[in-house]
């Protein structure tokens, strides 16, 4: 059954929560009547799947509430999970047509789509919006990169940290909040989906969330709901300086 909270569809553009960071964030008034004619939205349920790999996509969209896997699948089966997809973060590619990995709903998730060809033409029309999904595609091409290295060279508990930083930060940014005082958010992961996307055991992941607990740099009540006391402190136990991060 769907999370009544996370099922909320915002009536207006205006009272999206992510209207300020999608990639509708630059367009004006008349840019979002145009938008809103060829909008819809669509509501999944925890471990619904969005879409298949090499399926063929009629719509592109944005995340608005919940959060979704990227996963590759390889020809003898093994799956690999190669990204998140947060509020705000797009879906599809414009002149692409069919996905390119599995988009799977990992907490119950709603999505503001778009038809796809008249979101293309629009694209054509709309300096606003062509140069805000440039500026996303940048931004995921950074993170990309800079998830090399947390992959590559990071510590069991540089990860773990790095990941919670992320969810932290994108979670603070969709409330227009600021790094003063404690950040609290909900994890949308379960500790066995963190081990695949970091590419450790189970066991390493409880491991270091309870050593990250105990030392004071998280604060856990039950699994899910994380405060984070000092957001810099968890910053150097992730190996980044206070600028650092790897999603905008």
């Amino acid at each position: 059954m769907l999370d009544p909270e996370t099922q909320a569809i915002p009536r207006e553009c205006g009272d999206c929560p992510i209207r300020h960071r999608a990639v509708c964030a630059r367009c004006e008034a008349d840019e979002l009547e145009l938008l809103d004619q060829i909008k819809y939205y669509r509501s999944f349920e925890a471990g619904q799947t969005v879409v298949w790999a090499g399926d063929k996509m009629d719509f592109v969209g944005s995340v608005v509430s919940g959060i979704a896997t990227l996963t590759q699948t390889m020809e003898d089966g093994r799956t690999q999970m190669v990204g998140l997809l947060l509020p705000s973060d797009f879906v599809g590619r414009p002149g692409r047509q069919t996905a390119a990995y599995d988009v799977v709903a990992t907490s119950d998730m709603v999505m503001c789509c778009f038809r796809k060809q008249p979101f293309e033409d629009m694209m054509s029309r709309t300096p606003h919006i062509a140069q805000r999904l440039l500026e996303m595609t940048l931004d995921e091409l950074d993170a990309a990169r800079e998830w090399m290295l947390v992959l590559g060279r990071k510590t069991a508990r540089e990860k773990i940290a790095s990941l919670l930083s992320i969810i932290a930060r994108r979670d603070a940014a969709l409330n227009v909040a600021g790094r003063r005082g404690p950040m609290v958010f909900i994890l949308p992961l379960t500790r066995e989906a963190m081990a695949d996307y970091l590419g450790l055991t189970l066991e390493t992941v409880s491991r270091q969330i309870s050593a990250l607990k105990r030392d004071g740099v998280i604060v856990l009540e039950g699994k899910r709901h994380v405060t984070v006391p000092d957001f810099n402190r968890l910053l150097d136990e992730a190996g980044d300086d206070s600028d650092g991060g790897m999603l905008a």
